[in-house]
Formats: C-alpha cells, sequence, structure tokens
C-alpha cells in the first residue's frame, strides 16, 4: 500500500469515528428516529447539487489551464481534477497538489506550472465562501466572529500576493532554516506563476465561478434540513452556516475540516435555526457531511484508480506527492 493510500484510510477512518461519535452523543435511536420521518429525495438532491458544484469548478479548471497555455486532453484533465477530491480529506487540502503530480506523470507537465493553479482554487473557493458569509451575516448577524475572523486570513494573504516585494520576503523568512532552504528556489518560481492567477481579473471571474458552485451546497444543505418534519430554516441562514462552518472547518487545517465544521454546523443549526432540535442537527450534519465530502472523497478515489489503470508512472506520482506533502507540513 502507497503511502497515499495509507494517509486515506487514517482519515477516513477518523471521520467514520467522528460520525459514529456524533450519533452515540445524539443517541442512535432518537438520530434513527429523525431518520425514519427524513424525506430521502434531499438526499438525492443534495448529491445532484454537489456535481454542479464539481462541474462549475472543472470549467474553472479548465480555463485556468487553458490561460497558463497548459495543453492536457479533456479526459485526463477530468480524470485529474475528479483524482484530487481523493485527498481533499489533509490539512489545508494540500493533498490536492496531486493533480499537479499526476499532470506530470501523465504529460511531463512541469509542478511549478500547475501547482499555483491547485492554490488559486484553494483561495477562490475561500473567497466565494467568503463573500456568501458576509452577504449572511449582513441579514442575520450569525456567525459574522468566524466570517469576519476568514475575510481577515484570506485578505492578509492576497495582500502579501499582490506585493511581489512582501511575498518574496515572507518566502525567505519561511526557508531562513537549514531543513527549508531547499524549497526556496521552488517556492519563488511557483510566486511567479501564482501572482499571475491572483492579480484583479482572473481573481474576480474564478471567484465569482466559485460563488455559483458553492452556491449549489448551500442549497443542498438547506433542502436537506427542510426535508426533516417540522424543521423552518431560512435559505438565506441556511447558506450562512454552510458556508461559515466549511470556511471554519478550512482554516482549522484540520483534515477535511473534520470535527471542527460537524461541531460548528450542529451548534449553528440549534442556536440559530426554528424547529432544529439536537438529534434533529446532528442528522442534518451527517447527512450534509456523506453528500459534500465523503461523495467527493468516493468519486476521487474511483477517478485515482482509473488513473492508475491507465499510467504506471502514477505510482511514483503517488509517493512523490506523500514526500512533498510531509515535508510541506514539517516546515
Amino acid at each position: 500500500m502507497s503511502a497515499t493510500a495509507k494517509r486515506l484510510v487514517i482519515v477516513v477512518v477518523a471521520g467514520v469515528l467522528v460520525l459514529a461519535g456524533f450519533s452515540i452523543y445524539a443517541d442512535v435511536g432518537e438520530l434513527g428516529d429523525r431518520l425514519a420521518g427524513f424525506e430521502w429525495w434531499a438526499l438525492a438532491a443534495a448529491l445532484a447539487l454537489a456535481l454542479v458544484n464539481y462541474f462549475i469548478r472543472y470549467l474553472r479548471w479548465s480555463f485556468y489551464l487553458s490561460s497558463r497555455d497548459i495543453d492536457v486532453p479533456a479526459p485526463t484533465s477530468r480524470l485529474v481534477f475528479v483524482a484530487g477530491f481523493a485527498l481533499s480529506i489533509t490539512p489545508g487540502k494540500i493533498g490536492e497538489l496531486i493533480k499537479s503530480y499526476l499532470l506530470r506523470a501523465t504529460h511531463g507537465i512541469p509542478i511549478t506550472r500547475t501547482a499555483p493553479i491547485v492554490i488559486a482554487e484553494r483561495v477562490t473557493d475561500l473567497g466565494a465562501l467568503l463573500i456568501l458569509g458576509v452577504i449572511g451575516v449582513s441579514i442575520y448577524g450569525v456567525a459574522r466572529g468566524m466570517v469576519l475572523a476568514g475575510v481577515a486570513v484570506v485578505a492578509s494573504g492576497l495582500l502579501v500576493l499582490s506585493i511581489p516585494v512582501l511575498a518574496r520576503g515572507c518566502i525567505r523568512f519561511v526557508t531562513w532554516p537549514g531543513f527549508a532552504r531547499r524549497l526556496r528556489p521552488v517556492m519563488l518560481d511557483l510566486y511567479g506563476e501564482l501572482a499571475e492567477l491572483v492579480r484583479p481579473w482572473p481573481l474576480t471571474w474564478a471567484t465569482a465561478m466559485a460563488v455559483v458552485a458553492w452556491l449549489g451546497e448551500c442549497i443542498g444543505f438547506a433542502l436537506i434540513i427542510a426535508a426533516f418534519p417540522g424543521t423552518a430554516v431560512p435559505l438565506g441562514l441556511a447558506i450562512l452556516i454552510y458556508a461559515a462552518t466549511t470556511v471554519a472547518g478550512a482554516l482549522s487545517f484540520l483534515p477535511g475540516g473534520l470535527l471542527v465544521t460537524e461541531a460548528t454546523m450542529i451548534l449553528f443549526l440549534v442556536e440559530a435555526s426554528r424547529g432544529v432540535d439536537e438529534p434533529t442537527a446532528i442528522a442534518a450534519t451527517i447527512l450534509t457531511r456523506l453528500a459534500t465530502l465523503w461523495f467527493a472523497v468516493v468519486l476521487g478515489v474511483v477517478a485515482l484508480a482509473i488513473l492508475r489503470r491507465r499510467s504506471p508512472g502514477i505510482e511514483s506520482a503517488l509517493n512523490d506527492e506523500s514526500e512533498s506533502v510531509t515535508a510541506a507540513s514539517e516546515t
């Protein structure tokens, strides 16, 4: 078993334990009662909306590749994009850099050309969720501190990226220790490419696409909540809760935002909504995470398996990615 596969198994087990823990906390009997009254068409709708999310983000991925003059056949591009979901359950989704290693293994494209695209995807995803969160905060006033903290982090990061002297200075500072100094040339090259992707125009259109994409999953979350008898959560509030808790999970740097996303989602559902008791909130959260995070992971594992069958060089790419992610985490 490769290091990447072992890491995936560990995180999946952790995810199962988190969901099981919340199920036990809610009392399995009460959870079963809530699920017995659930209208299951809503879960199917949430899965469909998640697919819409992935499709729009794939279009953004394709536009990014095209804008950097990176030519990848559409079938491979699709598989590589979806394969990245398999490692989205890593701290800060850093594991999605596997897409860069896969493109190097299949088409010889340097990692320094495609890794900035993966980073730009994460930046614009966070930006989109924060936009949805800010709109919700202005209406409902819930999760204000969480959303504003996220805005501060993302805005600070974009400010650093927009000032070359400051960005290069930060890179030199981070890579000052001897064990990290070998990463400095690579990080400087990555920054040169990334700076092009976070200029006002590409940042604007990529974030706009992400807003539409993530709005789909927010609506899926709202449908799941509404499918429980007696619940009453306004669509805008559901969008705010989903956006804010997803940002909280991302900024926690825990794998897949595990525990943080679930706990805050349950908390806000109980405290900010009418007609949502704790067992219902836990049931809704579990179904939402299955329809979003874990659905994506399953699709990613399938795409990765197909790529491994088609390209014998993929295994070495997985090992290289695992070593790089470990090194980056230590740095």
